[in-house]
């Protein structure tokens, strides 16, 4: 599937415009091409409790899941001035369950690459279903 990077960037901008920042004065905006062709954005939303703020990537997602799902095929995300900006480690991790090792991604400074770039060895949902297979022989053994 091509990917027109400028197209993204340009939603998430505009994704970005409605974030909600009143602490941080951080606005912060993301799209990504979905694997049906579609755009899904987001926005950062903060709360006086800081800790509860939503991430932009948080809100994509959301709305992934919320528009009939599918997979991510490539995401950008920016910051107040626009720029590109690389999600934090809890949105790296919500992009991989989203999009998987083949997603491709604008970094900051690697350029545009694959999800398994920027996190080697993720976890995914693969690794849970390893891990109750390992879990299910190793009681089978036992129980002989």
């Amino acid at each position: 599937m091509d990917v027109d990077w400028d197209a993204l960037r340009t939603a998430a901008r505009e994704a970005m415009i409605n974030a909600y920042a009143p602490y941080s004065q951080f606005p912060v905006g993301v799209a990504g091409l979905v694997d049906d062709g579609r755009v899904v954005t987001g926005c950062n939303v903060e709360n006086a409790s800081y800790g509860l703020g939503l991430c932009a990537e948080c809100g994509m997602v959301s709305e992934l899941a919320r528009s009939g799902g599918g997979r991510l095929v490539a995401v950008a995300c920016v910051g107040g001035d626009g720029q590109p900006l690389m999600p934090c480690g809890r949105c790296r991790q919500l992009l991989w369950e989203h999009g998987g090792a083949e997603m491709l991604i604008e970094t900051v400074s690697l350029g545009i690459v694959p999800m398994r770039e920027v996190l080697p060895d993720a976890f995914g949902p693969e690794d849970l279903t390893a891990a109750a297979a390992r879990s299910a022989g190793g009681a089978a053994a036992g129980s002989r």
